[in-house]
């Protein structure tokens, strides 16, 4: 199915009016821990492949969107900047780094007839599926649940290759196969996705590979979203799903929302038009009453970390927070007074102000007894305003993604 098929298919699968709460399916997750060791003290290692790996993982995306919808769905300013690689000595210090702690939001899934059982990373910001393959030798692979098409009667093999790299040190390249995929006892049969035979910089991650929950102009593979085929051949009546994100009792909820994790009404905000990414404009970022920026565009996206903005506005943000300094300017860190963390820092889309609490703002203690901030400032290429919003914020909230309605929502945790 051509691209702007399934554009159009989106749309007439959008409806009117508010979203309707629907029963559906829960995944548990197990939660991940923020860029900070168990001792409270910033992994400036681990916070700096993460910061090069999103650079990376967005300039694909922007390729991706480039091939698949054209340049004007581009952001007003958004460029394809340069691929990035992890600075040498990062590299070599990788290998000292406890990663045991750098968990993902996972939940398991299973592939082929009978089920392969696998722990996946849910990801907004990429639309692709992938999985280790049984025939990997990485050391990488060595402690991951991996995929074997000679076990499953409904297996494959597609005349594509799998070749994804991150410049953290991250790879993988492979085979494409078709099987039939269940989450949370969604089934969609015949699904095409990626297996890898050789991974690199994964070792000590906890989950087996991606799935992506993005839309279509992200797709890497000669496939589609999973839950859009979900939707079309009506395993899921709603595409709909929603997130709680904690280090406890995570859940993504297929198909409606999970009301016994929100209280009040969801606040809904438009999908900006063929740009996509999750993206909703109309943002401001506030502290306490002041409102610091406005008028920006928020990319939202499970599977990224950090807060980034340009770093213009960036440095005005911590302006306003005393004793803020910058920490890191290539990769743009900031550090403030742990002491004073703040609890007022908030998001607001025209509606309620949702905040961010003080423990997810901060990120660990520097050397000097300073705090990290989860906002840095670092231009993606993304476009003039444009912020990528990740789990510091939505740690702090219950959020909604629905393609029926085109539009992101927020309630509040219980």
């Amino acid at each position: 199915m051509s691209l702007s098929l399934i554009v159009l298919a989106l749309a007439v699968l959008a409806t009117a009016g508010p979203v309707r709460r629907e029963q559906g399916t829960r995944i548990p997750f197990r939660g991940r821990n923020s860029l900070m060791s168990s001792e409270g003290r910033f992994d400036h290692d681990r916070a700096v492949r993460q910061v090069v790996r999103d650079h990376n993982k967005h300039r694909n995306n922007l390729i991706n969107i480039e091939a698949n919808l054209g340049r004007e769905a581009f952001n007003e300013g958004a460029e394809i900047k340069a691929f990035v690689h992890l600075p040498q000595s990062k590299r070599q210090a990788e290998e000292l780094t406890d990663q045991e702690a750098e968990e993902y939001w996972t939940g398991s899934i299973q592939i082929g007839t009978p089920g392969q059982p696998f722990a996946m990373d849910f990801d907004t910001g990429s639309s692709d599926l992938w999985i280790p393959s049984y025939t990997c030798t990485s050391p990488e692979c060595k402690s991951k649940h991996k995929y074997n098409p000679n076990n499953s009667s409904t297996s494959v093999r597609r005349n594509d290759t799998l070749n994804t790299g991150y410049g953290d040190g991250t790879r993988v390249s492979g085979s494409v196969y078709s099987d039939t995929v269940v989450v949370a006892g969604v089934e969609v049969k015949d699904y095409t996705f990626g297996i890898a035979e050789a991974m690199t910089g994964q070792t000590g991650v906890s989950e087996d590979g991606i799935l992506g929950l993005g839309l279509p102009g992200l797709m890497t593979l000669p496939s589609v979203p999973i839950l859009y085929r979900a939707v079309t051949e009506k395993a899921m009546q709603k595409y709909i799903f929603a997130f709680k994100l904690s280090k406890n009792h995570s859940e993504l909820y297929l198909g409606g929302t999970d009301e016994s994790l929100y209280t009040g009404d969801i606040e809904y905000h438009p999908l900006m038009e063929h740009r996509g990414f999750w993206q909703i404009g109309n943002a401001s970022l506030s502290v306490g009453s002041t409102t610091v920026v406005s008028d920006v565009k928020t990319v939202i996206d499970s599977g990224t970390t950090l807060i980034y903005g340009p770093p213009e506005d960036v440095a005005k943000f911590y302006e306003s927070i005393p004793g803020s300094k910058i920490y890191d300017t290539i990769n743009g860190f900031y550090t403030f007074p742990c002491d004073t963390t703040p609890s007022d820092v908030a998001f607001s889309w025209g509606g309620k102000g949702w905040s961010i609490d003080a423990e997810n703002f901060s990120h660990g203690q520097t050397e000097d007894g300073q705090c990290i901030g989860a906002i840095a400032g670092r231009d993606l290429g993304m476009g003039d305003n444009v912020w990528l919003v990740g789990d510091s914020f939505m740690q702090n909230v219950y959020t909604v993604f629905s393609a029926d309605d085109k539009a992101i929502g927020f309630a509040a945790l219980k």
